[in-house]
């Protein structure tokens, strides 16, 4: 048994007075993981919304300004992670940031990031009534998995765990561990896609990690209210926790949640378990094709 140490992140927006300040204040989350042992770090959805403090009043309480004025730090940031990265020797999910795209457009954009600079990302394809009504940020167009050491990961981002296709296609092609960075400014809104998370890890028998952002930045009309607590979710089955909770932190503190996951146990339930949820898919549509004919 090959065990890998995972840490997700329940992160604080905070209120930044310069780029040095986020570069300290990242540096610190991941050397703290990477001294506690972790491997691979999960980071949430939007998290980077507080670099629109370093850009003034006039743009951080501006829905549209903050999206235009942050992409002036995009290549920064990405820097930034992949040199943490490198140096710490250690895969990152660095959450989300909201990219322009060549037609003015805007997807949110979650980027895996490898201790060897090779950085690849997932847009989120099932947009909110908030990114789609108020923010006007539209939703990606491709479902990918990703090459890691540890094996094939996916990545749902927020919402995207509320739709259980989108998982399912990320692990018939091989992914063992769905990622979920997530924001949400509600207590319903985090159950929701907590729910959504064990949803997905019960019916295809997989590891499902969720990082959520926490806290209150009253500044931000993007991202003032953050209500989450990270967690790492297992198939329900011989050798998981019974109710598939491996670890889970205290509601909206900031904290590294950690977890040793067995990406190798996967294989092995899915031939094993007590039930075939994994397997017995396919079988849920006779019922439907049925009445089709």
């Amino acid at each position: 048994m090959s065990l890998l140490k995972v840490a997700t992140a329940q992160y604080d927006i905070g209120f930044l007075n310069s780029w040095d300040d986020y570069v300290h204040k990242i540096t610190r989350w991941v050397k703290g993981a990477s001294e506690q042992g972790a491997a691979f770090l999960v980071f949430p959805e939007y998290f980077s919304m507080e670099l629109a403090s370093l850009f003034g009043p006039s743009v951080y309480g501006s829905l549209k300004g903050q999206l235009e004025a942050m992409q002036e730090k995009l290549p920064s940031f990405l820097e930034l992670f992949k040199g943490l990265a490198k140096q710490y020797h250690v895969h990152i999910v660095a959450g989300s940031f909201p990219v322009k795209q060549p037609d003015g457009s805007y997807r949110n954009r979650a980027y895996l990031i490898q201790p060897d600079g090779k950085t690849d990302f997932q847009d989120k394809l099932q947009m909110t009534r908030f990114e789609n009504e108020h923010w006007h940020i539209a939703a990606g167009e491709s479902i990918k998995t990703f090459e890691t050491p540890f094996g094939l990961v996916g990545i749902n981002i927020c919402y995207d765990s509320e739709f259980p296709i989108l998982a399912r296609h990320q692990v018939e092609q091989g992914a063992d561990l769905i990622i979920v960075p997530s924001c949400t400014d509600t207590t319903a809104g985090y159950w929701r896609v907590r729910i959504g998370c064990q949803a997905r890890a019960l019916e295809n028998q997989c590891y499902v990690i969720q990082s959520p952002t926490v806290g209150e930045a009253p500044w931000s009309e993007a991202v003032d209210v953050n209500i989450g607590a990270a967690a790492v979710y297992t198939p329900v089955d011989y050798g998981y926790p019974d109710d598939g909770v491996l670890a889970i932190g205290e509601l909206n503190k900031t904290q590294w949640v950690y977890a040793d996951i067995d990406l190798g146990s996967i294989g092995h339930i899915r031939r094993t378990g007590q039930v075939f949820n994994y397997r017995d898919w396919p079988g849920q549509f006779r019922c439907i094709d049925t009445q089709k004919n």
